[in-house]
Order: C-alpha cells, then structure tokens, then sequence
C-alpha cells in the first residue's frame, strides 16, 4: 500500500469509514488532552503545563513577580504549542479571585473585573506561584509522578501533579469535549479536607461504609469565591449521589429602611458565581425601563474596591419583598449551576460521585507517599553506602595511605582499596575524594552521628514502605498542615429553599382539639387547653355557644390532618386542620361556611 502511494497512485478511500476514523482521533484527543481535568490533581494539561513552567522557572512566592509574557512564551515552546491566548487566559483565570476559590496564581497588575473586563496585555501583567500551588508541586523531583516527553522530545513533562490536596473539588474545573462537558463547582479546603480524613480513618475498618449524608455533614455543598446563597439542598445531595446535580445559585440582597427619608432600599452584597455584575445591572435598569418591574425609582453601582455594592431605591408604595421575587425571576439575581463531576479516571472519562472523587485523591496520595518513600530509601542507603566506608577508612587509615602512596594512578589506588578492603567501587571513589580534614577527631564523630541518623532513616522509610497504615497516617498529617494554613470559613450560605417550600414545612405538627356547633361553628385549641384534673377538680370553664345552639362534634387531630366536610348536597370539601382558625377557650369560633367554597344553596 505504501509503495502504491510513494509512486503517485490515488487509493480510493470510503468517506464514511475515513470521517469516523478521524472524527473519533480528534474527539479522543480533545477529551483526553485538553477539555477533561485529571481527577488525580483537577487540572487540564494546560494548567498542569503552566504550574509546571512556573516551577521550572523559580518563579515562587518567595521570588519578586516576573513578567506573565515569560511564562506563557516558555510555556508555549516547552510544553503547549497553540496560541499564547490559551495560555494566557488560561493563566489568568488561575489568578482571579472572583473565578478561583483558592487562585494557584498571585498576579500583579490588571487581570480583569466581575464586570467582565478584559485583563491587561500579557506584556504588561506580572505573576508568580500563589502559596498554596507549592502543594500541587511538592516532591516532584522525588520520582512521585511519571515524566513524558514533551511534543517535540526536547524535555520530559510530568503527567500529573503531586497535588497535595483534592483540587479537582476545591477548585473545581469546566470544560466542554466533544459529545462530553464537565462542570465541577469550586468548595471549601477545610470542609474538603475533613471529608478525605473522614474517609482515611474509616479504611482502618473493612465494614466502612459513609452515606452522602455521612459526608454532607462535612461538605456542606459547594462553596464559591463570590460567595451568595444556594437553595436548598436537594440538588446538591442529588449531585453527590449520582454525579450529577442542578443548584439554585442566589445573589445576597438585604431590604435596608434609610433613617432620615424612611424610604427603603434593596441593597445588593453578593451575587452568584460566574454573573457578569455590569451586565446584571444592564438587566435590572432595563426591566425597569420595560416596566416589567414596577417600584424602583432608583438604581445605583456603587461597588468598590471593598467589594459588591448595588442600591436599588424603592417607591413608598412599593412591596420589597415582592420587587425582590421579581428580580430573582427576571434576572441573573438567581441562576442556577449544573453540576456534572465528570473527570479522567486511568485515561478514560468517568462520571464522580463526592465520594469517588475523594477516594481518587486518596489513592493518588497513597501512591506519591509510597514512591516518595522508595526514592528516598535508595538515596539514604546510597549515602549510608558511602559512610560506612568512609568510617572504615578511617580506622585503617595508616595502610590506606600507603597503598594510595605506592600506587601509580587514581585507577589502581582504586583497585587495590577494593582488592584489601572489599570496598565497593562507589566507597573506593569516596576515599580517593576524602579531604584530609576529615581524618579529624571531630570529623569522625560527625560521620558517626551520620551513619546513626541514616540507619534510623532507613529503617522508617523501610516501616513506612511495609504499612498501609504508616502511609494513611502521612496523607493525614500532610492534609491537616495544608488544613492549618490555608483553610478559611465558607463564603457561599446554604439557605433553605422557600420557593419549594409548602406551608405545612413552618407548621408544627402538634395535637389539636377541633370542635364544630350544631349551627356551624368551628375552631381549634391545642390539646393543652384540657389538661387532666386530681380529686376535687373544679373543672375549666367551657365555650360560650349561641342561644340554642351546642357543640355536636369534638375530635382531637394533628395539625397536618384534612378534614373533610360532607354537605347536604353530598359533595365533600378537604380542609387542613391547620386552616381552622384557633380560637379562645370560650370563644364561638368561626362559622365554617367562611372556610369553604360552597355554591348558593
């Protein structure tokens, strides 16, 4: 076939089988390296790439900011050969405040507003490493990920990051693939935190086994950096659950009465997550221009750099409450988050529960403290190695200076010390290097000191490397540092949805005595009204009735209970306890014709 085509013959080729073949190369390149997070670390490639470029380039916290054209220059000719843009906004959105809950970038300069400003030009902002990205790349030079080359095998890149912490959860990620999307919403270390702890201690128990409430008690739902107020926790348990979720996101708005006018004013705080501000006030103005929201007399921004602030000024005959429902049905004051947690999973897309999610962190921890303690061991025996000749040598140092003496080269000075000693050839080489400073009373304590603290070195790497319990207790002790460090209280509230909410949700449900008249009147006292009286009671005074009239029925209920009332005409009517009106212990009550819709007759 190949020499057909090296000699200029076309080969027919069926469309059909060609489109799928590349349609199907290019959408599994698009899930696998580029729109889908790694479940191990929450990152894309091209945020993998620039953490890495970053650390690659010394560019730390400690260090003064560089400029961001560096990065995303050295980024694109090491690592991610596409446009700078992707990079760059890529860069960005890492350094936002208002997008990340915890930024892996500390940006200096213009990276854009919640109103949808653009950021400066590369050539103008400047950056580093935030604090909390030195976790993601903690021990990479300890052997604790693979390396791949890069596009074009100059240099290796790493296939995933240590990521001390679950960031897929905490800073969530979204991207849409082809045939595929993801949408993970950002939450809160501490709580994120709590719940990998939670599910490291119970793995010491073989029957462990935490429901989503179990883990709900500790992740509360999702929690974002521009803060606002979830409704309900329906969708959240939901996504959880099945990986799968809606929430309703709501902005912060607070009905404050002005002292001197005593006009009321609907301030605006915060507003959810991913709402362009400039745009929302756009909204509002124009659906009062459109009079599809009547009683604002005035709408002011007087955001700062402090944080959200929104007026909108009412009319005095304006209901706020009811203004309010009107904002949060018309405009992006309510929003909702689709939650879909699908990330990689070995290679493959796969759709997370909470749980699965934290548990792929757990394994990946597991599996860097496991590699990071073998990569260790062999460097402290190999230095432990070296030691121990080094002591040796040092009590016979007499006749290895005169074989060093009498030999004609490096090369044979080594031989013989390996032929009257049986060094190895590492410890020979060491010798022949030793200064003569070392021969020391001092400097041989030193070595002892060594050999000790490398012995004991080794035989904890060798305890850890032979416990999954040691290496459990290490994940731990390093979650709850970052815990320590870096953990702040929630932003987002979880609020209780009232728009879902049926009335009987605010009733208690408590026994109740219904009494209905001969002539029609009804009504309710709680069951405490009649208590239980001793010897010699003198009785509670009863109801006061119409002349001839008298109570035909009394009956205890439940608040929640129906009632149902037959009419003469033999329909029924259904009413809820809680719907009678409750009355006092003498009172006639209400005639029960004013609660029921009955026709004329």
């Amino acid at each position: 076939m190949d020499t057909e085509a090296s000699s200029g013959r076309i080969l027919p080729v069926e469309v059909a089988k060609e489109l799928k073949k590349s349609f199907m190369e290019y959408s599994m390149s698009v899930i696998i390296s580029r729109a889908l997070p790694d479940a191990r670390d929450g990152l894309k490639p091209v945020h993998r790439r620039i953490l890495y470029t970053l650390h690659e380039a010394g560019m730390t916290p400690s260090k003064p900011y560089s400029k961001a054209a560096r990065l995303v220059g050295d980024c694109m000719g090491k690592f991610h050969p596409h446009g700078d843009s992707s990079i760059y906004d890529a860069t960005v959105r890492m350094a936002q405040e208002f997008a990340s809950r915890y930024p892996l970038v500390d940006g200096h300069g213009n990276f854009g507003s919640v109103d949808g400003d653009s950021p400066a030009a590369m050539r103008y902002t400047e950056l580093r490493m935030a604090p909390l990205a030195m976790y993601m790349l903690a021990d990479l030079e300890k052997e604790t990920v693979d390396f791949m080359p890069n596009y074009d095998e100059k240099t290796e890149e790493p296939t995933v990051l240590p990521a001390k912490f679950p960031n897929l959860l905490v800073n969530g990620s979204s991207g849409i693939a082809v045939g595929m999307a993801t949408n993970i919403p950002p939450h809160n270390l501490g709580e994120v935190i709590d719940a990998a702890i939670y599910l490291l201690d119970g793995q010491e128990n073989p029957d462990f086994e935490p429901s989503v409430r179990d883990l709900l008690r500790l992740v509360k739902g999702p929690d974002f950096p521009t803060a606002g107020l979830i409704m309900g926790v329906e969708g959240i348990e939901k996504a959880y659950t099945t990986g799968r979720g809606s929430v309703k996101m709501r902005a912060r708005a607070n009905i404050e009465t002005l002292e001197k006018s005593g006009r009321v004013q609907i301030v605006v705080t915060e507003i959810p997550y991913m709402v362009n501000k400039a745009k929302l006030v756009e909204k509002i103005a124009e659906l009062i221009h459109e009079k599809k929201i009547d009683g604002i007399s005035d709408l002011r921004d007087e955001s700062n750099r402090n944080g959200i602030r929104v007026v909108m000024e009412l009319r005095r005959d304006a209901n706020p409450q009811v203004v309010l429902n009107l904002l949060y049905k018309h405009t992006q004051m309510e929003d909702a988050f689709g939650i879909n947690m699908l990330a990689l999973v070995d290679g493959a897309p796969r759709l997370l529960t909470l749980r699965q999610a934290l548990e792929c962190f757990i394994l990946h921890q597991k599996d860097i403290i496991e590699r990071r303690s073998r990569h260790d061991l062999k460097k402290a025996e190999a230095e432990a190695h070296i030691v121990e000749g080094l002591r040796i040598a040092c009590d016979h140092i007499d006749a290895i200076v005169a074989i060093i003496k009498a030999s004609r080269d490096n090369q044979t000075a080594r031989d013989s010390l390996m032929r009257e000693f049986s060094f190895s050839e590492i410890q020979a080489g060491a010798i022949l290097d030793m200064r003569l400073g070392r021969l020391t009373g001092l400097e041989r304590e030193k070595l002892d000191e060594q050999y000790r603290k490398l012995q004991d070195e080794i035989a904890y790497l060798k305890a850890v490397l032979a416990s999954e319990k040691m290496v459990r207790g290490i994940v731990k002790a390093e979650l709850l540092e970052i815990r320590e460090k870096f953990a702040d209280p929630r932003r987002t509230v979880i609020a209780l949805d009232t728009s879902k909410m049926e009335i009987e949700d605010l009733i208690a449900d408590e026994d109740v005595v219904i009494t209905i008249t001969n002539r029609g009147y009804i009504k309710r006292l709680p069951l405490t009204t009649y208590r239980s009286q001793k010897r010699g009671g003198v009785g509670v005074k009863g109801m006061t009735t119409g002349e001839n009239d008298f109570v035909e029925n009394l009956f205890i209920a439940s608040t929640h209970h129906y009632l149902l009332v037959f009419t003469t005409k033999g329909k029924v009517y259904r009413l809820r306890a809680h719907e009678v009106p409750e009355a006092g212990r003498t009172a006639k009550g209400t005639a029960i014709i004013n609660l029921l819709n009955l026709s004329q007759d």
